[in-house]
């Protein structure tokens, strides 16, 4: 019973010790993980939202706390005016979550671009949303009071041919983003007139 106990109490302390060096380890490279991110995952989709803009939407983002979760809001500047976000939401796709980052106007509150930045679906159909523009673009313009549906549920987005389940998703999230955009527009246009002056 005695060789029991200390082995118990021997493992609870590698677990321990175990546990902290994850925990530590995890906590200082997550600046480089979001570098990494913002780099080769998010970045091109951003850079490609807010093409033109006369400031880097990527130095010059946001972060907001929306409920339990902050959200990082990147931020363009067109014709002198800092008044165009770039945000990332999430929709649930046939293989696992697809995100899709959106450009909205705050003055015209349409959208000016999406683009999706991650996706686990299949690749030759589902995978199409990312590397086929022709979904995506349909979203340029809508209002962010539309609803964001395809067209076999009485939306305006014509699907992908054969990847209907991952179309529905990108027009999950664009919805979900377009929602949480109404609901933090207020503090939005307070934060981003902070940024590019």
């Amino acid at each position: 019973m005695n060789e029991m106990v200390k082995m118990v109490v021997v493992l609870t302390v590698l677990s321990s010790v175990a546990g902290g060096v994850l925990a530590a380890v995890n906590k200082g490279t997550a600046s480089q993980i979001e570098a990494q991110q913002l780099t080769f995952v998010k970045g091109p989709a951003i850079e490609a939202i807010l093409a033109g803009s006369s400031i880097n939407p990527i130095q010059n983002r946001v972060k907001i706390s929306d409920g339990d979760v902050e959200r990082s809001f990147f931020v363009g500047k067109f014709d002198g005016k800092t008044n165009t976000i770039a945000f990332e939401e999430f929709g649930k796709g046939f293989g696992g979550d697809i995100g899709v980052m959106i450009g909205v106007n705050l003055d015209s509150d349409q959208l000016v671009g999406a683009a999706v930045t991650v996706h686990t679906e299949t690749p030759g159909l589902g995978a199409k949303a990312k590397d086929d523009p022709s979904l995506v673009s349909q979203f340029k313009g809508l209002s962010v009071k539309e609803p964001a549906k395809v067209t076999k549920d009485g939306g305006k987005i014509t699907s992908i041919s054969g990847a209907t389940i991952t179309s529905r998703a990108v027009c999950d999230a664009v919805a979900k983003a377009m929602a949480s955009y109404q609901k933090m527009k207020p503090q939005l246009q307070q934060e981003i007139q902070k940024v590019g002056k």
